[in-house]
């Protein structure tokens, strides 16, 4: 049964069109009508209060490993990378994975890196802020998500162009043209793929100080990641982190732009870096939408939701839901209910603390040697549905 006969009343929202947004009126008009609607995937959750019970929901797992099915990629090297990631793994063997992992990302790693970070992000600027202009996206955020993966694998900064070359390649299968770039996907995964299991070998046989080597070394209750566990491990930090932070960076200078106060605001006070980041994460966040899937039917919110039905919650829609928020639009000082920009439940995302932190210092650094940004002409976008963000961002501004 389709699910148009089976939600008659829901509205529908073409989220496959490479076209529409998902911050558009239908989609204020459907939150407003409806916790949920009908898409060409499956249902979206579009209110706070859903989503937040939603991603917690035992008859839902993680949806993600649907996601090349749903757009006709069922074989391939990125299928077969993508079926044996922790995204797709439940129960025990998800929490197996979990524990090995976690310590690699402890606040105690992190803050370690925090000064590289401000390192990395002033040598960037100084490239740029005498002009007075840039292309943010080839200027600052692609190299400074580069040069961050590179840091966390131990990797030389000459590294970073492939970085990011190949991880940005493989970061568009999850966005709604994934079909239409099967070909270049299918060859950065290899490439990338390839150059991790070179490095994995070296830090196997002489592991560092970078966080594949605690990885590589982490242990518990006499467990330990295989290689092939880590190579995965390892191509999914790659893959996530370097497009994830380059496009969250984008997004959060586009909102910056449309909110000059709030820069000053960061500038006057640059403790408010973590809020910063949050509420661009609340308002922009890259990653759209998260999955689940139902593997039983199951009650909820006035429906029966049939087993194997996709649900895409929908990041911004419930960041913004005024039911939560209010009305009040972009303001770093505010207190805000969470927002689920990492995604919730035992899915959250795994690298959520370094994400947090090296856009805070990077939102941090750039307030404090530039005005207000203005975005000019020449700004192109990835698609709002899926992971989005800008191309290509000009920007100019007054040198601090």
């Amino acid at each position: 049964m389709s699910l148009e006969t089976q939600f008659p009343d829901a509205p529908f929202l073409d989220v496959a069109n490479p076209g529409f947004s998902l911050r558009s009126a239908p989609v204020r008009a459907a939150r407003s009508k409806s916790w949920y609607a009908r898409t060409p995937y499956g249902l979206a959750v579009l209110r706070h209060k859903e989503m937040g019970q939603l991603l917690t929901h035992k008859s839902l797992i993680q949806g993600s490993h649907a996601w090349p099915a749903l757009n006709g990629v069922t074989s391939g090297v990125f299928a077969d990378w993508w079926n044996n990631t922790i995204l797709v793994r439940e129960g025990d063997d998800h929490w197996r994975l979990r524990k090995l992992v976690n310590p690699a990302f402890s606040p105690k790693i992190v803050k370690a890196l925090m000064p590289e970070f401000e390192r990395i992000a002033n040598d960037l600027a100084d490239g740029f802020i005498a002009r007075g202009c840039c292309d943010f996206m080839a200027e600052f955020a692609d190299p400074y998500a580069a040069r961050v993966l590179c840091l966390l694998l131990g990797l030389p900064e000459s590294e970073a162009p492939f970085i990011l070359r190949t991880s940005a390649t493989m970061g568009l299968a999850l966005g709604v043209n994934f079909p239409d770039l099967v070909d270049e996907i299918e060859a950065a995964t290899v490439e990338l793929g390839a150059y991790i299991s070179d490095v994995l070998k070296q830090r196997e046989a002489s592991p560092g100080d970078d966080i594949l080597s605690v990885m590589v070394q982490a242990r518990e209750d006499g467990d330990r990641l295989s290689h092939d566990e880590l190579w995965n491990l390892a191509l999914m930090l790659a893959f996530a982190g370097v497009d994830t932070t380059r496009n969250q960076l984008g997004l959060g200078l586009s909102m910056f732009a449309a909110h000059p106060d709030q820069w000053e605001a960061l500038a006057h006070d640059p403790s408010l870096d973590m809020a910063a980041a949050t509420e661009v994460m609340r308002m922009r966040p890259t990653i759209t939408w998260v999955s689940r899937e139902a593997i039983e039917d199951f009650e909820y919110g006035g429906i029966t939701v049939p087993k194997g039905t996709v649900l895409h919650l929908y990041s911004e829609s419930a960041g913004t839901d005024p039911e939560v928020m209010g009305d009040a639009g972009f303001d770093i000082t505010a207190k805000r209910a969470r927002n689920f920009g990492f995604g919730g439940g035992v899915h959250h995302c795994l690298g959520n603390l370094v994400a947090r932190n090296d856009m805070a210092v990077a939102f941090r650094v750039l307030s404090a040697r530039m005005g207000a940004p203005v975005i000019g002409e020449g700004a192109t976008w990835l698609a709002d549905s899926g992971n989005t963000g800008p191309i290509a961002l000009p920007l100019s501004f007054s040198p601090r």
